[in-house]
């Protein structure tokens, strides 16, 4: 098993110290800031004592199969809002109602997996009601940030041959303009509902909740013809949780400690790019 240990500055000796932890053989350097260690002897009670030796020291790990390929791989699928991009689009939206405060809180709550996310998303929409639809634009232009990584990650996916798949609890009118702006191949989302160019405080037809995520992924992979295990799935909150489930390889990002704790590989100090270094 390897062992790979990133950061956004690393320094050698406690890389080496964390990996003389884990009885490795050998370390090698991958990247400017990711190192491979190999020959390491997984059990759980490493991984305990790994996980709080990175966190303190600021680093991202993962144990990984050596010989693992990104090309064995054929679809990743991202979340959008805390994962692909650095905001909640919804929590921005009500900020131009004054209402931010009330609707993170729910957000947050929903993301902890406190709240059923489609009665979250009800909630949160409902609050909208009658803001001028021309908010969403002026969200998209001026708060609407991509993840750190998130370009780099998708040209290397597609230069793998990967297909990629943005599926969202979040909104249409965000998700076809990043599928736009970045060449993805495939996007679902909810829509809000406009009338005479207000919000209704409405979504139209059925909410994109967990089980709608988890039938996304195995709906795409039917149509690429390939099973659910040959995608990498990324998310962030509790909503996620299914369809990460589902795939062969689980990435929490910036994620709540309940996904953390689920996935097979949580990046929390590095960017989205960081699942390049888990490949050979």
């Amino acid at each position: 098993m390897n062992l790979i240990l990133q950061g956004l500055n690393t320094d050698r000796p406690t890389i080496e110290r964390i990996a003389g932890m884990a009885d490795t053989q050998r370390v090698v350097p991958i990247a400017a800031h990711a190192f491979r260690c190999e020959g390491v002897r997984y059990t759980d009670a490493l991984k305990e004592r790994i996980d709080a030796e990175c966190l303190a020291a600021k680093l991202d790990y993962a144990f990984v199969e050596p010989g693992r390929k990104l090309s064995d791989f054929k679809l990743v699928t991202m979340d959008m809002d805390s994962t692909l991009i650095t905001i909640e689009c919804i929590d921005e939206i009500a900020d131009m109602q004054g209402l931010k405060p009330q609707v993170a809180e729910i957000t947050e709550a929903a993301m902890r997996g406190e709240i059923e996310f489609c009665e979250s998303l009800t909630r949160r929409v409902a609050l909208l009601k009658g803001l001028d639809a021309s908010a969403l634009q002026r969200v998209y232009d001026e708060r609407l940030a991509l993840s750190p990584g998130a370009e780099n990650m998708l040209g290397a996916v597609k230069a793998a041959g990967l297909k990629t798949l943005l599926v969202s609890g979040g909104f249409t009118f965000f998700t076809d303009r990043i599928k736009t702006r970045l060449g993805m191949d495939y996007t679902h989302s909810n829509e809000l509902e406009i009338v005479d160019g207000k919000l209704t405080g409405r979504v139209l037809g059925g909410i994109v909740d967990g089980d709608e995520k988890k039938n996304t992924v195995e709906r795409v992979c039917a149509e690429l013809g390939i099973s659910p295990k040959q995608s990498i799935v990324m998310g962030d909150g509790a909503n996620d949780l299914k369809m990460m489930r589902v795939a062969g390889m689980s990435v929490a990002f910036r994620a709540k400690p309940v996904v953390r704790a689920q996935a097979d590989v949580a990046l929390n100090f590095v960017g989205l790019d960081g699942i390049l270094a888990l490949f050979d």
